[in-house]
C-alpha cells in the first residue's frame, strides 16, 4: 500500500476521522517525509523532540537516524496508534508522550550534558505557532540547536519577511534565529486536502543573545509599539506608546538615520536594535 492508502487503513482501523481544528492533515509523500528528515541534519548522536508525529511515517525515519527521538501527541487515538506502530517495528530509542507540547519541560526530560544539543522537528497548528515559537526560543533555558517547522506556507512567509514586509511575528523570530524555507510543500500532498500550501523552515538559533534578559524585555516593548497599528507612520505609533510627542519620537527616528515617515515593517533586527539605543532612555 501506499502512504494514503496506509493513512486511510490506519484512521478506519482506529476510528479516526481527521479534525480541522487540531491541524489534522497527514503527510502522504513519502519524499518530503524524507526532506524534512534532512533538513534537520541529524547525526546518531541527537536528540530529537517530535510535535505533532501523527502516525508515526516520520516518526520511524527519525528514529532511524537520530539516538532518541521524544514524540510528543496531544491526541489519545494517535498516541495510541504511533506506540503500537513503534512496537510493531520493533523501535525502541522512541518515547511517547501523550500531551501538550507547550507543556513540556526538556530540562525534565534530558540529562545536563544533552540540554542545549536536542533538534525540534514539529508540524504546528496555525493556532499555537506564535506560541511555540516563544517558549522554544525566548523562554526555554535549553533552547534548541535548530529548529524544523511544517507551517502553512503564508505563516513561513512572515517568518522569514524582508525589511518591507516585517511582522511583529517576523521580529519576533529572527531576533533569536535564522529562519529559511527548505521547501514548498503543495496542498494535494496531504489528506485530507488542507486549503493551504505548507513550507517546511529550518530555524537555526543565532550564536548568542543580542541583548540580555532585561534589556530584551524593554526591546520588545519597543517593536510591540512599532507595530500598533500597522498602517500609521512608527513616529505615531511610539509616540502614543511611550507617552511621547510626535516631535520627540520623530527626533529619535531621524537621529537613528531613518526617514521621519518610515514604517514599522520597513525596519530590519539590526535597525530595530539602533533605534533601541535611542529609545531605551524613554523606556520608563
Amino acid at each position: 500500500m501506499n502512504l494514503l492508502e496506509q493513512t486511510k487503513e490506519l484512521c478506519r482501523l482506529y476510528d479516526i476521522k481527521p479534525a480541522r481544528s487540531k491541524g489534522q492533515n497527514f503527510l502522504i509523500r513519502e519524499e518530503i517525509y524524507d526532506d524534512i528528515a534532512a533538513a534537520a541534519d541529524l547525526r546518531p548522536g541527537d536528540v530529537v523532540l517530535e510535535v505533532g508525529p501523527g502516525l508515526g511515517f516520520l516518526t520511524a525515519k527519525l528514529a532511524e537516524k537520530a539516538g532518541r527521538v521524544i514524540a510528543v501527541e496531544l491526541d489519545d487515538k494517535l498516541a495510541e496508534v504511533l506506540r503500537t506502530g513503534l512496537m510493531a517495528r520493533g523501535i525502541k530509542n522512541v518515547e511517547v508522550l501523550n500531551q501538550n507540547v507547550l507543556d513540556v519541560s526538556m530540562q525534565s526530560l534530558l540529562p545536563s550534558h544533552q540540554r542545549a544539543g536536542y533538534k525540534i522537528i514539529a508540524n504546528l497548528p496555525y493556532n499555537i505557532t506564535s506560541v511555540f515559537l516563544r517558549k522554544f526560543l525566548s523562554e526555554t533555558e535549553n533552547k534548541p540547536e535548530l529548529t524544523v517547522l511544517m507551517l502553512q506556507k503564508e505563516v513561513a512567509e512572515r517568518i522569514i519577511a524582508k525589511p518591507g514586509k516585517m511582522s511583529l511575528l517576523a521580529v519576533s523570530v529572527q531576533f533569536y534565529a535564522r529562519p529559511e524555507i527548505a521547501r514548498m510543500v503543495e496542498r494535494e500532498n496531504f489528506w485530507p486536502r488542507p486549503e493551504v500550501d505548507s513550507a517546511i523552515v529550518r530555524i537555526t538559533p543565532r550564536p548568542g543573545p543580542l541583548l540580555n534578559k532585561e534589556r530584551e524585555k524593554e526591546f520588545f516593548r519597543l517593536v510591540k509599539f512599532g507595530f500598533i497599528a500597522k498602517r500609521k507612520m512608527l513616529k505615531n505609533n511610539l509616540a502614543a506608546g511611550f507617552k511621547i510627542n510626535q516631535e520627540e519620537a520623530e527626533n529619535k527616528i531621524t537621529k537613528a538615520g531613518f526617514n521621519s515617515k518610515i514604517r514599522a515593517q520597513e525596519l530590519s533586527i539590526d535597525d530595530w536594535l539602533r533605534l533601541f539605543s535611542l529609545f531605551n532612555k524613554t523606556v520608563v
